[in-house]
């Protein structure tokens, strides 16, 4: 049995950017600056709400009667509570008996590639090893929720207002570094979680190397999304509220209007106990979240609310390479408008310099993230072809007869490998079928 020591990291960075933005935003009401402070906690206590609710959610706290535990959520107690609880679990693991246990079946990854031998293997899951499992399951979830719907727009506000004010002070600098980690934590634990749901019948095992691949490219990735974003509301403050709201919209809205277009029933297999007020809040709020990753990276996740799974499974290469295309141009305009309409703050600054590192380092979590899926990806043996293959599917015709001109001075045996299909691309999902919370606790 594991130490749930991914609890302990999501409980970690949950308590540490909490209490850095409650003390910050005591210093912005002792200097006067009342909007700072709204938004500081603004964007700390909302995030900490749907956290309560997520966990409250899966742990099925409302049906279970336990009065005690929603008191503690309602006081924002609750992520530190459900840590102590699965140590608690950890801890006297062994000691008793346990009443039943479950049978797991998990194939394992082929040594041969797709056409090789696949064994399966049986667990034994006691109940300890499932409640931990539950815990690490709605952890991962929160920890999502936490980073882009908290932690993201707090980076983006703290790093905004150091503009403004040409300064760094220690409060401000801790929580911005803070926020940072929290956000790639969370894009992390978002890669993971969509690698383990699209192979929930393989063993994954995810590697240092991968975990390192995954950060690079994240850290990357998120850092040069906030700072264009930051610079071009530094000089067009009228203008950036159209463009995140035109960005919020676009995500949101489309797995809705993918919905309506199909003409498929309301879905009705969310949770048993919803009523369809309830399971349309939820469907509201998973929109709401998925918009809120796309808005800083790619969420690894194409919503689909018409399919029983609530995913898209046919996410390809194409989808990746047009979101990264889109966002790179995107970037770039935001990038030429700041440049044009700069102020006096950023005179001693070179601009061109500037720009071209937020393009190189955009370009760079490109990279780390073609070398992940190439060379890190625990399933990568399912491929029907290889990343770089898949990218050269959706870069047109030169691309492709270029790869066919390699292809042809390869061996025989290479032209027996079977096309990449949309399902074996990328994979990912965030929400799985049937009822939700059983779906968060077997694909931990």
């Amino acid at each position: 049995m594991r130490l749930p020591s991914s609890v302990l990291v999501s409980v970690s960075l949950f308590t540490a950017e909490t209490t850095a933005a409650l003390y910050l935003s005591t210093t912005y009401r002792s200097a006067g600056d009342k909007i700072w402070q709204g938004f500081t906690l603004l964007f700390t206590l909302l995030p900490s709400v749907l956290v309560q609710l997520t966990l409250i959610f899966i742990h099925r706290d409302l049906s279970r009667d336990r009065p005690l535990v929603l008191l503690l959520h309602i006081l924002q107690l609750g992520p530190i509570i459900r840590c102590l609880e699965a140590f608690c679990i950890y801890g006297s693991a062994g000691t008793f008996e346990e009443p039943y246990v479950t049978i797991t079946r998990k194939k394992q990854m082929p040594r041969g590639g797709r056409g090789g031998r696949v064994e399966e293997v049986e667990r034994e899951v006691g109940q300890a090893e499932g409640k931990l499992i539950t815990h690490r399951a709605a952890f991962a979830r929160t920890s999502v929720i936490q980073a882009f719907l908290g932690s993201a727009p707090q980076l983006t506000l703290q790093l905004y207002i150091c503009v403004l004010q040409q300064g760094v002070s220690i409060g401000r600098g801790t929580l911005m570094v803070i926020s940072l980690l929290s956000i790639v934590y969370g894009a992390l634990r978002c890669n993971i979680l969509a690698i383990k749901i699209r192979y929930d019948d393989y063993e994954v095992d995810v590697r240092p190397g991968a975990y390192l691949c995954i950060f690079l490219w994240r850290s990357l990735e998120i850092a040069t999304r906030v700072a264009v974003l930051v610079l071009f509301s530094s000089v067009l403050q009228v203008w950036v509220l159209p463009v995140v709201a035109l960005n919020f919209l676009l995500f949101t809205l489309h797995p809705w209007a993918l919905f309506w277009r199909s003409g498929s029933p309301f879905p009705e297999n969310i949770e048993k106990t919803l009523t369809r007020v309830g399971t349309t809040m939820v469907l509201a709020l998973l929109t709401f979240l998925y918009a809120g990753i796309n808005m800083f990276c790619w969420s690894a996740v194409q919503l689909r609310l018409s399919d029983p799974d609530l995913i898209d499974q046919t996410h390809s290469w194409r989808r990746v390479a047009g979101y990264y295309g889109g966002r790179l141009v995107e970037n770039g305009a935001l990038t030429l408008l700041w440049h044009a309409f700069q102020t006096d703050v950023y005179r001693a600054v070179d601009q061109l310099a500037l720009a071209l590192l937020l393009t190189v380092g955009y370009l760079m979590a490109i990279f780390f993230m073609l070398m992940f899926y190439q060379f890190c990806h625990p399933c990568r043996r399912l491929f029907g072809a290889s990343a770089a293959a898949g990218m050269c599917e959706c870069c047109g015709p030169s691309c492709l007869l270029l790869h066919g001109h390699h292809a042809a001075q390869v061996a025989p045996d290479h032209h027996k490998q079977p096309p990449l299909t949309d399902a074996d691309s990328t994979g990912g999902t965030f929400a799985t079928n049937g009822d939700l919370s059983q779906s968060f606790s077997s694909n931990a």
